[in-house]
């Protein structure tokens, strides 16, 4: 962040020094924002945000013995140095909205969708040339976007923001505090349809991206995904395609999938308004999944918008590894048991992608999907979890563990789909999941660890681990 003055910080954040600031002088620099107390800095604004289990007016003087020049926060906290204003959040994102206009220069890219932002955030970060800012891990919410821009600086020429959402208006509201020059949707699904009214809602949801870019902006959708590609009725902006489809603009021939489940294709790019122009390059992703080739896709879709060749993209591609963690992490122990940790978070969708990636890295071995609950499904978690479970089965998955109550339909549906003995097994928790596998993975398994973040299930494939030396991550 560029060192601001704090009553010009205070300013473009809508808040009012307390007496305290006053009495102590308004004349030092802002030089960067907080909103854990653990991690501030000298020269720090320290935003005291509310969350369901912390308040953090609580940590306010913390904050400022560490090194907080202010605490911008909703009261007047005694003895403290205090910007007040009425939601810090929303003041936050008033800073940043201000911050993007009046001190960047950078090109602004939103990246939303169902299921892969974090990937294909991460991925068109490593694919732009230049000073580049991108969200960190999944700061994708009304305070990691402000975050972000804030963490940019008059140099940063690009800046790659993720957009995810808790119901309708909260992109709208990210897009109006980041006013993004580049939006990109990845897809449609069923992730956090427990919020909405109805699966329909996410299309909305997620459209308010590109129906909040202006007409000189450029819209990157997936031609392949029906929903994505009805977006188009609704906007102003330039679009660019892509996907696998001879309709994309942006696209991927000859996909296919190595023993390590590592993808490789033809990466083409077609002349249009706003891309760089024709050309083909093969590309060889290090990362583990063909659904990561709509990723990549993406990203080079970004690179060609901003007028890169398409070989320099396909370079860049090739040169990426995955950076976020607990996202389709493959290790391999010295024992020989391979460990694919996607515990991050699962829906429907992201959850059959690494059920056909395990499938693929399983080779001659015996496969396990170890599973919890997919959650925020609503009304569908039912049928949803019954689907996982029948496809487990029709995969050919050696072992399935259910993990949870959350998961008893998923172990009925791969009973009823036609698993026998102990090919499908329901366990209580993720301490039962480990006795199960210690007892019985050997050397040449492969293990998918795979639920949504709040079962905790990574701690599964922190103890598979944990259990040899890890001898390889990547091939």
């Amino acid at each position: 962040m560029k060192a601001l003055p704090l009553a010009q910080v205070a300013k473009a954040a809508g808040a009012t020094a307390n007496q305290v600031l006053l009495d102590s002088g308004m004349q030092v620099d802002v030089s960067g924002v907080s909103v854990d107390s653990r991690s501030v800095q000298v020269g720090d604004l320290f935003v005291a945000v509310v969350g369901e289990r912390v308040d953090g007016h609580e940590f306010a003087q913390a904050a400022i013995e560490s090194g907080a020049v202010a605490v911008l926060a909703s009261k007047d906290i005694e003895g403290v140095r205090c910007l007040v204003t009425d939601d810090p959040v929303e003041a936050l994102g008033r800073l940043a909205h201000w911050y993007r206009h009046d001190q960047l220069r950078a090109t602004v890219i939103g990246v939303t969708g169902s299921s892969g932002k974090t990937t294909t955030k991460d991925l068109v970060a490593d694919v732009l040339p230049g000073e580049v800012v991108a969200a960190r891990g999944s700061f994708n919410t009304e305070v990691g976007v402000p975050l972000t821009i804030l963490e940019a600086d008059p140099s940063t020429e690009y800046l790659v923001l993720e957009m995810g959402m808790r119901g309708l208006g909260h992109i709208r509201y990210l897009c109006e505090i980041a006013e993004p020059d580049i939006g990109v949707v990845l897809n449609v699904g069923l992730a956090h349809v427990g919020m909405l009214d109805r699966p329909e809602s996410i299309a909305q949801a997620k459209s308010e991206l590109v129906r909040a870019l202006p007409v000189d902006a450029v819209a990157i959708l997936n031609v392949d995904d029906p929903a994505v590609r009805r977006m188009q009725d609704s906007i102003d902006a330039r679009v660019v395609w892509f996907g696998e489809s001879d309709a994309a603009h942006v696209r991927a021939a000859d996909v296919r999938i190595d023993e390590f489940g590592q993808p490789a294709f033809e990466l083409c790019i077609e002349a249009n308004t706003g891309t760089a122009g024709n050309g083909c390059a093969p590309v060889k992703l290090h990362f583990h999944g063909e659904h990561f080739v709509y990723a990549a896709l993406a990203a080079a879709a970004v690179g060609s918008a901003c007028g890169m060749a398409v070989g320099d993209i396909a370079a860049r591609l090739e040169q990426s590894r995955p950076r976020s963690r607990w996202r389709m992490d493959v290790q391999t122990t010295a024992g020989g048991i391979t460990v694919i940790n996607d515990a991050y978070n699962a829906n429907p969708d992201s959850m059959r992608a690494a059920l056909k990636t395990l499938r693929a890295m399983g080779g001659s071995g015996r496969t396990w999907a170890v599973l919890g609950e997919m959650r925020e499904l609503g009304d569908m978690a039912r049928d949803e979890h019954d689907a996982i479970g029948r496809l487990a089965v029709r995969l050919d998955i050696s072992r399935l563990v259910c993990v949870g109550p959350g998961t008893k339909v998923m172990h009925l549906a791969a009973s009823n789909e036609g698993s026998w003995a102990d090919e499908s097994a329901w366990v209580p928790d993720p301490e039962a999941a480990i006795e199960l596998l210690e007892r019985e993975v050997t050397a040449g398994d492969t293990v998918l660890v795979k639920a949504s973040r709040a079962v905790g299930l990574e701690m599964v494939s922190d103890r598979l681990l944990a259990g040899g030396a890890v001898e390889a991550g990547d091939h």
